[in-house]
């Protein structure tokens, strides 16, 4: 596949303390990408899902496309935001079109769209990449257990919705986001999968995700990056 076209999508409930650098890795990842591939079309779309801070405040001072929904659901906010990514792009070829989603406390980095375009170019029809927490946000024994245990050129084949990409048309082969709160993502995947599409994984565009221990939702990575803590934490107190 040779992409004509990109929708990027970014679904947002009260991030406005990381929105502002999550949009600005976007917009490099952007850059990166119409350069690499001159001609190309780009259009991220902002989904406001509820927010009550200063999410819109900040996603107005960026180059960006902004929906606002009152869902509080993130299977929903991904959806609606691809369908209007679709439709701002004026409706491409599915076949042509590729997906990108990320999250709002994520930044990506600037090889984000243009890797995954390389990889759909060779056959990919669904890119799963990897995610990392902020070693900021860790202690110094959670950070060096991650990077323990999650050795550069082996990625797991985990789903992210913080780090997806997929062919538009594969997307609506799979039924699309359904509305979930959580594991959007991997259902989607797994609908791909059982319609044959070929999954791609790689840590080479690895995207850095806020190391919180309460998310959006009760599971999702919040959750896991929680519960890592918590046993590193029994561990180290025996």
């Amino acid at each position: 596949m040779n992409a004509t076209s990109v929708a990027v999508v970014v679904p947002v409930h009260d991030e406005a303390a990381l929105l502002g650098e999550c949009l600005t890795a976007i917009a490099r990842a952007v850059e990166e990408a119409r350069r690499t591939r001159p001609g190309i079309r780009v259009v991220t779309v902002v989904v406001l899902d509820a927010c009550t801070d200063a999410s819109e405040e900040i996603a107005l001072s960026s180059p960006v496309e902004i929906v606002r929904i009152a869902a509080r659901n993130v299977g929903t906010a991904r959806r609606v935001g691809v369908s209007a990514a679709l439709e701002a792009l004026g409706d491409p070829a599915p076949g042509e079109t590729w997906v990108s989603t990320t999250d709002g406390d994520s930044a990506v980095p600037s090889s984000w769209l243009s890797h995954q375009l390389e990889l759909a170019a060779d056959g990919a029809d669904v890119v799963l990449g990897t995610v990392r927490p902020d070693f900021a946000d860790l202690t110094p024994e959670h950070a060096a257990h991650w990077t323990a245990t999650h050795p550069r050129g082996l990625p797991a084949g985990n789903v992210h919705g913080a780090n997806l990409g997929l062919r538009a048309d594969v997307y609506l082969a799979a039924g699309q986001f359904a509305d979930l709160d959580e594991h959007e993502d991997v259902a989607l995947v797994r609908a791909a999968r059982a319609a044959g599409a070929r999954v791609e994984v790689t840590d080479e565009n690895e995207v850095v995700t806020s190391g919180r221990f309460i998310g959006k939702t009760p599971g999702g990575y919040a959750a896991f990056v929680r519960r890592t803590h918590e046993r590193i934490a029994r561990r180290c107190s025996v």
